[in-house]
């Protein structure tokens, strides 16, 4: 009897963990079927995927009209039901990306995670993307669930303060006041809904906000090579040495930018009157705006334009300074790997120094590359 009952509870024990592994694992079926689900009848379907280009280890919640349909790891994505209208998503636990959008009944959406970087609190992007894309990332990705249909995104709305009477008791005749409106009135105006902050989406393109450093090194030449110097002939070495910037700027969330350049060069000057060699060295500080465009997510190119104040230092055979307005045209691109960048761009400056009759034209072009940290 006794081994019976043992062989009971062996064969119990292994149907159990069969029914564990049918149900913990979505079958192949069904998974294909997420895969080109199509949204009931007067809603819309939103299908999240996550593709890192370095994997990272770690999951992400999905959070859909403040309900939490799942969490992503690198290469699976969720479907999720909405009603139509505004639909906010946030992904993340502390560190969060967020977007919104309009969903229109019988339509499909499809949202692109990526990690960034971190191990606990992972930074992401999230972004929409194309049916065709959607479909594609789908096909290779491994189905996570389906989340329950979430209703329409609306704002938390108190409850009346009715809500807040403690339970009902007959009161004393004595005791209820005049007549009077019910609390209710002053339950606030429904007709005032308004999205909570947090879900509001960030800018789809251009740069994201925060302070970057951009440190930058390359070819700078003059575009004059014979001019006066003093008031007599001289000529310059046009290729110029020690070219060298600093930038400080401020980003914001539409791809716009502005902030603080100085940069440096110097060139060796020869005098054709009796003034022996010397040295001409320019520094220019900068205010600089500019706007980046977001190629991708890693990819921005920008234009610009800087306006300010150029010094040249001469020593040698001659020597003295002068100051002079300069101004200057931008255009390159920015590799970012958050927190660090790749920096090339095309710099023209244009900058006139000394006194009317005297002028010296000290501008000119070149190409400079460096780094950028993006805090």
């Amino acid at each position: 009897m006794n081994h019976l009952y043992a062989c009971r509870s062996v064969g119990g024990a292994l149907l159990l963990s069969a029914l564990c592994s049918v149900f913990s694992t979505p079958p192949a079926h069904a998974e294909d079927g997420a895969r080109h689900a199509t949204p009931p009848s007067g809603k819309a379907l939103v299908s999240v995927f996550r593709i890192d280009r370095e994997p990272l280890a770690a999951q992400v919640p999905v959070i859909v009209n403040t309900a939490l349909v799942g969490e992503l790891a690198h290469g699976t994505f969720i479907t999720a039901t909405v009603s139509p209208g505004n639909t906010y998503l946030r992904i993340g636990d502390r560190v969060l990306s967020t977007i919104s959008f309009v969903a229109a009944a019988n339509q499909s959406y499809f949202v692109r995670v990526e990690a960034i970087y971190g191990q606990t609190l992972v930074r992401t992007e999230v972004y929409l993307v194309s049916e065709t894309e959607g479909r594609r990332a789908l096909a290779q990705s491994r189905f996570v669930g389906t989340a329950p249909a979430v209703a329409r995104a609306e704002p938390p709305i108190e409850k009346p303060s009715v809500a807040a009477v403690p339970p009902p008791q007959k009161p004393s005749v004595a005791a209820v006041p005049p007549p009077q409106k019910p609390s209710v009135a002053a339950a606030p105006a429904p007709a005032e809904p308004a999205p909570a902050p947090e879900m509001s989406a960030p800018p789809e393109s251009g740069s994201e906000r925060g302070f970057a450093l951009i440190a930058s090194a390359g070819s700078f030449k003059l575009a004059n090579g014979n001019q006066l110097i003093g008031g007599l002939p001289s000529t310059y070495d046009t290729t110029s040495k020690s070219v060298f910037g600093v930038e400080a700027e401020w980003r914001g969330g539409a791809g716009f930018a502005i902030g603080g350049e100085v940069f440096s060069y110097n060139n060796d000057l020869v005098s054709t009157g009796a003034i022996p060699n010397a040295q001409q060295d320019v520094l220019a500080i900068m205010v600089n705006g500019k706007y980046y465009f977001r190629a991708a997510s890693w990819l921005y190119p920008f234009v610009g334009a800087g306006i300010g104040l150029v010094t040249v230092f001469y020593s040698g055979g001659f020597r003295g300074n002068v100051t002079g307005l300069a101004y200057q045209g931008l255009a390159g691109l920015e590799l970012r790997f958050k927190p660090v960048g790749l920096y090339v761009q095309y710099k023209y400056l244009a900058a006139t120094t000394g006194d009317t009759g005297n002028e010296v034209k000290v501008g000119g072009s070149g190409i400079l590359a460096g780094v950028s940290i993006i805090f």
